[in-house]
């Protein structure tokens, strides 16, 4: 049996996989993805990605391919609590339309929204247009119809430091029945939620709540025919709502008790919760699952790797799409670094430092948001007044995660940085730096290098001797200088060293530095007790 060879072997072609596999691309790695599918997805759920999701996407040439196809860029998006559809909302969360984004970001400010507005659109749309544009890179290997079904360590002897010898995968090619195997030096589990990847590898996956089962009901119905122009999400009891007006269609989301989950009639579950009449719903799909927030114990294994929906998994499905991106874009650059040589083992060990880190915060607060629903529902089953049900809820929450002026994806947790003593600006060494509109109107982050990129604010170009230092030992990194009034006031310190993902790795305001030592510990060739964790 013939063997292909490949740096990076990518299994699954969703969000996570694609976005891996592009970002691969962007530092010139080329990979084979395997995808067992022979179509596009069809999911009918929306996807919100984030502002700061599309400035990653931005990167890789992606946001303008994507940001066409989203919804009505005039429409607010909003989510309603209400104790019964035919009464007035106990509270309503009201998210700005994206031009009404755009235009706000276009006056300036301090650095902390995104240089791109969230997107809204339907799942399948994103996956199949990251998808093509995964298959159309002349650096991917795009291989659709065939199926990984096993996994064993590579019986090779040549081995570089930190690839551990590399994996050999097993894959099915369903169009003729033929089976391949690939060896790779490095393998991304990116096959979603049943993971074959992470079940070879034998990672469990940790629930921080006890699962629960749901329906999810695509329907229509003439008596819920006032849905808006745009997206609206309704909580009620009993049931979590969302209405895509481009399909004229409603998807609800229904917990089961455990009586529920073997004998409910999802028609009549629905209609007994929404008050409606008898065929009063159009049933036109109905899907049931398992679900609360969950996370791989583990996400690495040697030279295979977990990322996405294969690591981690929230309720909605759609809520992890800025996990699954941030991911993507975390494991992509460092596995570059890797097989071009320049990246040390402890850059690679971060990824599973990093990212788990930002799995377990946002599976906390979606176990949060998943109780606050069913306090809700409980209290308004019990007959709860409009007072007491508001007070559960709280003031109306802002949208700073949707539109990116919150913490950056993973701030302050990077592993791989270096601290100079006394920082306390805003370019904090694993944090996303601010992204500043520069006085000529262009956007600084657009000036930054696929790799790293030293954003030089001193007056004598002081950066010099690191470039130097960084191309004498075959480092890949940008010279920046910025002279711009606008970034000086935002970026403060005259030495900023930006990773290739937009987080801070190294800063500081003197002329002189130990280079090597800054380069060894933002590449990973120092121990992890010389690196902030």
């Amino acid at each position: 049996m013939a063997v292909l060879y490949t740096p990076v072997l990518i299994v699954g072609a969703g969000v996570a996989g694609s976005v891996l596999a592009l970002e691969l691309a962007h530092h010139g790695v080329p990979s084979i993805v395997v995808e067992r599918a022979t179509r596009d997805p069809r999911h009918r759920e929306l996807n919100l990605v984030s502002g700061r999701s599309m400035e990653l996407l931005r990167r890789l040439g992606l946001s303008d391919a994507i940001r066409p196809h989203g919804i009505d860029p005039d429409g607010e998006a909003d989510v309603l609590w209400v104790r019964g559809l035919d009464q007035p909302p106990v509270l309503v969360s009201r998210l700005p339309s994206v031009n009404q984004l755009l235009s706000a970001y276009a006056q300036g400010g301090d650095g902390r929204a995104p240089v791109e507005p969230y997107l809204v659109l339907p799942g399948s749309e994103l996956t199949g247009r990251l998808r093509a544009a995964a298959r159309a890179h002349p650096l991917v290997d795009l291989r659709e119809g065939w199926t990984f079904t096993d996994l064993r360590p590579s019986a090779s002897d040549s081995r570089t430091e930190g690839d551990q010898g590399g994996a050999v995968a097993v894959l099915l090619e369903a169009g003729t029945g033929v089976r391949h195997v690939v060896q790779a030096r490095y393998l991304a589990g990116c096959d979603g939620a049943q993971s074959t990847v992470r079940r070879c590898l034998g990672v469990v996956m940790e629930h921080l709540t006890t699962p629960v089962q749901h329906y999810t009901v695509y329907f229509r119905s003439d008596e819920m025919t006032d849905g808006p122009a745009h997206p609206r999400t309704i909580i009620t009891a009993g049931l979590t709502l969302s209405w895509r007006p481009d399909e004229d269609l409603w998807i609800g989301y229904l917990p089961l008790s455990a009586d529920e989950a073997t004998t409910a009639d999802p028609a009549a579950l629905l209609q007994d919760r929404l008050g409606l009449g008898p065929d009063a719903a159009e049933i036109v799909a109905v899907a049931q699952s398992e679900e609360s927030p969950r996370v791989a114990a583990a996400y690495q294994r040697g030279p295979v790797y977990l990322a996405g929906e294969a690591a981690h998994r929230f309720h909605p499905p759609g809520d992890t799409v800025d996990t699954c991106v941030g991911d993507a874009v975390d494991l992509g650059w460092k596995l570059a670094a890797a097989v071009r040589g320049w990246g040390g083992p402890a850059l690679l060990a971060s990824y599973e430092d990093e990212r788990r880190r930002r799995a377990l915060i946002d599976q906390e607060l979606a176990s949060r948001a998943l109780e606050t629903r069913s306090r809700f529902g409980r209290l308004a089953d019990a007959g709860a007044s409009h007072e007491v049900l508001a007070g559960v809820l709280g003031p109306e929450p802002a949208p700073t995660d949707v539109a990116g002026t919150g913490p950056a994806d993973g701030a302050g947790r990077s592993a791989v940085v270096w601290r100079e003593p006394g920082a306390v600006t805003r370019t904090v060494p694993g944090c996303r730096p601010p992204a500043v509109r520069m006085s000529d109107g262009g956007q600084l982050f657009d000036r930054l290098g696929p790799q790293f990129t030293l954003v030089d604010l001193t007056d004598g170009a002081h950066g010099t001797a690191l470039v130097a230092t960084a191309e004498a030992r075959g480092i890949p990194m940008r010279h920046l200088t910025v002279a711009d009034t606008v970034v000086r006031a935002c970026w403060e310190e005259g030495l900023v060293l930006v990773r290739p993902d937009q987080h801070v790795a190294w800063r500081s305001g003197a002329d002189q530095a130990d280079w090597d030592r800054v380069l060894d510990v933002v590449t990973g060739h120092r121990s992890q007790e010389h690196v902030n964790t």
